[in-house]
């Protein structure tokens, strides 16, 4: 045998051996490792006043307006909190005439729409005709209401008013649609840092147009529309002498950390409006 044919003898040996050994000798696959923990987790045991159920609160956010959900009824920190208002001070509701603005889908809506018999939901379409019902939803501009005088005991919105491009006009319009003695319970986001009332965001312009009057517009979401909702005012510590102005409300703004009802975090800010009875 050549030198060439051993060289190449011995590497095919070579070869054989290493590829048994591999064969024979594959390390086995590594453990699954566990799922990483969350950098944030909260839980509280408590209930839910929304949709009356012991629930486990939890979150893993620090951003609990958003995030700290009752997985039962998938409410929200504001509209708890303004279930725990509602029932505090009105608590015959399920027998009173009711008209929430802009319901979602969940939580606190849900249980006024299915325990209220008198209650009525609008939504805003600006191209369809006022007052008419469009999909399961009476149309009302809240700043042009087609409701007549004294009509409601209870009127709710959820982050309404940090969008309309009126609010002094909108809360007249409240104001006007409650009956004497009839309350306003409604959340939107008041900024700690800010002593004024309300400073504007955009604005429109006499031929309809809108004016931003901040570098970056600022939006939120809209239950009927991907586009969201436009922010026009930033509301701020003197926010409830300022609806007094607007109309002649008696006004209380309540701030909450309940941990038991799942209310905590930012924002946790109630406004109660009420319509004296004189």
């Amino acid at each position: 045998m050549s030198d060439v044919e051993k060289a190449d003898a011995a590497a095919a040996a070579e070869d054989v051996s290493l590829s048994d050994s591999t064969t024979a000798h594959t390390p086995a696959a590594p453990p699954p490792q566990e799922a990483e923990a969350p950098a944030f987790q909260y839980e509280f045991a408590g209930h839910c006043p929304c949709c009356d159920t012991d629930q486990l609160f939890r979150a893993y956010s620090e951003w609990f307006r958003d995030s700290l959900v009752c997985w039962n009824c998938m409410s929200t920190v504001r509209e708890r909190a303004v279930a725990l208002v509602m029932n505090e001070t009105l608590p015959n509701w399920r027998h009173l005439a009711i008209h929430q603005s802009s319901p979602s889908e969940r939580g606190i809506s849900l249980r006024l729409r299915e325990c209220a018999p008198n209650y009525i939901s609008s939504q805003y379409y600006p191209d369809q005709p006022l007052g008419e019902n469009i999909g399961g939803y009476r149309n009302e501009d809240l700043e042009n209401q087609t409701f007549g005088d004294c009509v409601f005991d209870l009127v709710v919105t959820l982050d309404v008013m940090e969008h309309v491009f009126h609010p002094e006009k909108a809360y007249s319009e409240v104001y006007r649609t409650l009956k004497p003695g009839g309350y306003y319970i409604h959340t939107f986001p008041i900024q700690k840092w800010r002593a004024e009332a309300a400073a504007c965001t955009a604005r429109l312009t006499p031929d309809g147009q809108v004016e931003h009057l901040i570098e970056t517009p600022e939006y939120h979401g809209n239950p009927i529309s991907d586009k969201g909702s436009l922010v026009t005012f930033y509301y701020g510590y003197d926010i409830s002498k300022q609806i007094a102005e607007w109309a002649p409300f008696d006004v209380r703004i309540i701030r909450f950390w309940d941990q038991y009802h799942g209310v905590i975090g930012e924002y946790t800010d109630v406004t109660v409006c009420r319509k004296p009875l004189i």
